[in-house]
């Protein structure tokens, strides 16, 4: 697949150099691109990327966040994964992830999920997250087919709902879910891997990461974040006339074991890590 990763802050440089090199080992991953979106980065700055970092460096033409999801010449693959200059995968975490999305690639694949929900006393839709089920992939980390690109770029159906993301400076993720969910008529699926392995550097319950790092995002304004989000959902509902998100209620895991505890060595441990023989 190929990996877009979308970049802005300069502050996120140095992190950059590790995020890029931990997808170029991905064995999965034939290409990485650095998208970068910040018009006010000097030539310069950029070209000194382009020499540091394990990624070719394409610069979007403006800060909209719809270039996320151009289909960029530069992608030779149908499986296209987007994220964020913040989260960290190792390369286990990105395989198994194209492993869940080459079973069904028709869905939007990711690590990080949130869900839509209908308020009866304000009668809008608003962002939220449930424990038992999920409606949206986030940019993240969000493997797709890179026909659904063409779809969000190009069809003359989604042209207001990308309006809607130029205006709101947000929401691009929320609209990709709304375009996937409309052309395959199905819920996304969220992945996880035994021990976690997915850095997210942007989470604002991190400890011992630097401010310049965590709090470039726009989630990082946490109340007026998810207002707006939930403005998005109930604009691009209006706009393309029907709720199209699909509800999923599973998570695909890199391994099953026992649930069980054992004892060994004094203490409580889960079963399958006992040695029986």
């Amino acid at each position: 697949m190929t990996v877009i990763i979308n970049g802005y802050s300069e502050h996120r440089i140095p992190l950059l150099r590790s995020i890029t090199a931990a997808y170029s080992a991905s064995p999965s991953v034939a290409s990485v691109v650095l998208l970068w979106c910040n018009p006010s980065t000097p030539t310069g700055t950029l070209s000194e990327l382009t020499q540091n970092l394990s990624a070719a460096v394409l610069r979007a033409p403006s800060s909209s966040l719809n270039y996320r999801f151009y289909p960029w010449g530069a992608i030779r693959t149908r499986a296209v994964l987007i994220c964020d200059d913040d989260i960290e995968p190792d390369p286990s975490s990105v395989a198994f992830a194209f492993s869940v999305w080459r079973s069904d690639p028709d869905r939007a694949v990711g690590f990080f999920a949130r869900s839509h929900a209908f308020e009866i006393g304000s009668k809008k839709w608003i962002y939220t997250m449930e424990r038992e089920k999920y409606s949206i992939i986030l940019t993240k980390f969000m493997i797709v087919n890179v026909d659904y690109l063409e779809k969000y770029s190009c069809d003359e159906r989604y042209a207001e709902a990308r309006k809607i993301v130029d205006e709101m400076n947000n929401c691009e993720d929320i609209l990709m879910n709304f375009v996937v969910a409309e052309e395959n008529r199905k819920g996304p699926v969220m992945v996880g891997v035994k021990g976690g392995g997915v850095r997210d550097y942007g989470d604002a319950r991190n400890d011992g990461v630097s401010g310049g790092v965590r709090e470039v995002g726009l989630s990082s304004r946490r109340g007026e974040h998810r207002k707006r989000r939930g403005e998005c959902i109930t604009q691009f509902h209006r706009v393309l006339g029907r709720m199209p998100l699909k509800y999923s209620y599973g998570k695909m895991v890199a391994d099953v074991g026992e649930q069980g505890l054992c004892h060994k060595a004094g203490k409580l441990v889960l079963c399958d890590h006992q040695d029986f023989r």
